[in-house]
């Protein structure tokens, strides 16, 4: 009788294990510097701000230019990845996301931050698009899931701690938040190095020109967009010409884009992927989970420091059980995933958990209990760790080979998409709020709402008397709490959207999506024969 051997790792490039974990080591702190740049100011913010003497609209900026740029650049750099050699795409990446970090830390105003913030946001664009790709052709979708568990680990700690670090660094004296810019180089140069010992890949270039102009009409369309949302309610009304113009110019790049991508011969976003109807609903589900991964971290940050008078570093350590929420969740659900190639029962789960966070964190007020908000926040955290990673890899399973760049990329854009619109129309609404709940704070005290000490710019309740600090804290945390009820509808678009996404279990080999469209069933009756035959032996 012949003997029964287990299925090896399915890859498209011959990697043992250790190979695999050797090169993923420097994809992971490709990711973890891409996450960092975007998050580790959150908790800095409210310090940079004050020292660049910027107001609301600045802050807001600071954080929506570098996810424009990640949004804009992510499809650019996902069909360069189809096109050309992935290993020197993303040491192109490092590359740029280090020049942007030293000239960001070096910014003298706030306007010239943003610009470098930009270039940060084209570094980390390639970083989060191209970690997906080159995991995905390394990796079998079976396998993936394991894996993918790294990489949400590592999101979490990028997306959450990311605040904790930059909280630290801003409360060392001897490096001030110029280091909040500087400490994500060193990682990026490490993965450098690790990269080009470890990562070994195929090189499979095709001759196609690259569509650029599809990339420029949707970059302007999304510039146009979030431009629109963070000046909104501020320097405009919603419903004003301001207002008309902008969406109008919006809708009609927009247009133009989709005609464009039509018709070219390699659009950056290819229409025929939305075909697919896991594809248009992952991407649904990603604007929504992009709202909360981004707005969660950045708000929080302004909520503790203003609101309840914590120091950068507490208010880091403040949002541990998120970190913690995230990371659990993010590892033990791929995992599972991987041992039984089931994935849409996560994917419901955690969105639910956000529509409920998300709600729940809708309450949040100055003086809501920290045990309370712990339950809410660890919630939020379970949720985005059970759906993020989760997301691309159900549209990886979808899809060929050839189109792994483009498929992963349109998920990552999208997510970047929705938190750089999450941040941009929340900071818009968290403005027009505070304003609000200000005057009417002030009327009752009958000071003059001038007299707030604010005056657009983000204020130091630790200087403000007794009575003025209340209605600063009491409006800032009510307002906190409108922003995160705000999100709740998203989380719940998220969560109708996966719950129609057709479950198909994962595959074991990279090859065509096609050739393994059979039924569901009679591969988990396979799979469950193969472990038979393992365990026998």
């Amino acid at each position: 009788m012949s003997q029964a051997t287990a299925p090896t790792r399915a890859t498209a490039v011959d990697m043992t294990h250790r190979q695999i974990l050797e090169a993923l080591s420097g994809l992971l702190l490709g990711m973890f510097v891409a996450i960092l740049s975007s998050t580790v100011v959150s908790n800095a913010l409210p310090r940079i701000i004050t020292e660049l003497h910027g107001g609301q609209s600045a802050y807001t900026w600071v954080v929506t230019s570098a996810l424009l740029a990640t949004t804009a650049t992510t499809p650019i750099w996902g069909k360069l990845a189809d096109l050309t050699s992935k290993k020197v795409l993303v040491q192109l990446a490092l590359g740029i996301y280090v020049l942007g970090s030293v000239l960001a830390g070096a910014a003298q105003g706030t306007s010239e931050l943003i610009a470098c913030r930009v270039l940060q946001g084209v570094g980390a664009g390639g970083l989060t698009a191209l970690a997906q790709v080159i995991m995905a052709t390394m990796i079998a979708p079976r396998e993936r899931g394991r894996y993918s568990g790294y990489l949400g680990a590592v999101m979490a700690v990028g997306t959450i701690g990311g605040p904790l670090i930059g909280g630290v660094i801003v409360d060392t004296s001897w490096l001030g938040w110029r280091w909040c810019f500087y400490v994500g180089v060193p990682f990026a140069i490490a993965a450098l190095v690790v990269l080009q010992k470890t990562l070994n890949l195929p090189v499979v270039k095709r001759k196609a020109q690259i569509d650029w102009w599809g990339a420029t009409l949707i970059t302007a369309a999304v510039s146009v967009l979030l431009i629109w949302v963070s000046l909104a309610g501020d320097q405009f009304a919603w419903v004003s010409w301001q207002s008309a113009v902008m969406v109008l110019g919006a809708l009609v790049l927009g247009a133009l884009a989709i005609r464009v991508e039509t018709r070219a011969a390699e659009p950056m976003i290819p229409p025929r992927l939305f075909r697919n109807r896991t594809i248009t609903l992952a991407v649904v589900a990603s604007i929504a989970v992009g709202v909360g991964m981004f707005g969660a971290s950045v708000f929080l940050g302004q909520y503790f420091q203003i609101s309840r008078g914590q120091s950068p570093t507490m208010s880091g350590l403040m949002t541990l059980p998120m970190i913690l929420g995230l990371l659990v969740s993010s590892t033990l659900s791929g995992r599972i995933i991987t041992r039984t190639g089931r994935w849409k029962r996560f994917l419901v789960i955690g969105s639910a958990l956000l529509t409920v966070g998300f709600a729940l964190m809708g309450t949040l007020r100055a003086d809501t209990s920290f045990t309370l908000l712990s339950v809410y926040m660890a919630l939020i955290g379970v949720g985005l760790g059970m759906t993020m990673q989760n997301l691309v890899l159900a549209v990886q399973n979808t899809v060929d080979p050839h189109e792994l760049g483009a498929a992963s990329s349109v998920v990552a854009f999208f997510r970047s998409l929705g938190g750089a619109i999450g941040v941009s129309a929340l900071g818009a609404v968290l403005a027009h709020k505070v304003k609000d709940y200000l005057a009417e704070g002030l009327a009752q005290l009958g000071i003059p709402a001038s007299s707030s000490g604010s005056g657009g710019a983000l204020p130091d309740v630790h200087t403000l008397p007794g009575p003025l600090r209340a209605v600063v804290e009491s409006a800032y945390g009510h307002g906190a709490g409108d922003i995160f009820l705000a999100a709740a509808p998203f989380a719940l678009i998220a969560l109708i959207a996966v719950s129609f996404i057709k479950e198909v279990p994962l595959r074991q080999h990279n090859g065509s999506a096609a050739a393994s469209d059979v039924d569901s069933d009679q591969i988990l009756a396979a799979d469950a024969a193969v472990i038979r035959t393992g365990e026998q032996r």
